[in-house]
């Protein structure tokens, strides 16, 4: 599957494993993590926040959906991706900085 390895490409709103999140990173895919990232519950989108290094993820707003707390429910717009940084450094346990800069790079 040479030729799958010359795909690249964004995972939009990524929901999915962590082994899916691999998957797709061996294809040259980015993970583009949105709003649910907030979301209490969402333990398989957490899994896939920390252990995913920064140079494969991108944020996302999703707008007009998937508001992140503390908007969820509301109509999302794209001043609300800093919640979804914020969110990500909570998990990876560094600065929103580190996170806005790296995926501002990808």
């Amino acid at each position: 599957d040479e030729k799958a390895h010359e795909v690249a490409g964004v995972m939009h709103c990524f929901t999915e494993s962590i082994e899916v999140a691999w998957a797709a990173i061996d294809m040259g895919f980015f993970i583009s993590l949105s709003g649910i990232v907030t979301f209490k519950n969402a333990q398989q989108v957490h899994e896939v926040a920390r252990e995913i290094p920064l140079e494969h993820l991108l944020i996302e707003t999703d707008a007009p959906f998937l508001a992140p707390v503390p908007f969820r429910g509301k109509t999302n717009e794209p001043a609300y991706v800093v919640h979804v940084a914020q969110r990500i450094a909570e998990l990876k346990g560094i600065s929103v900085d580190q996170v806005a800069e790296a995926t501002t790079q990808n």
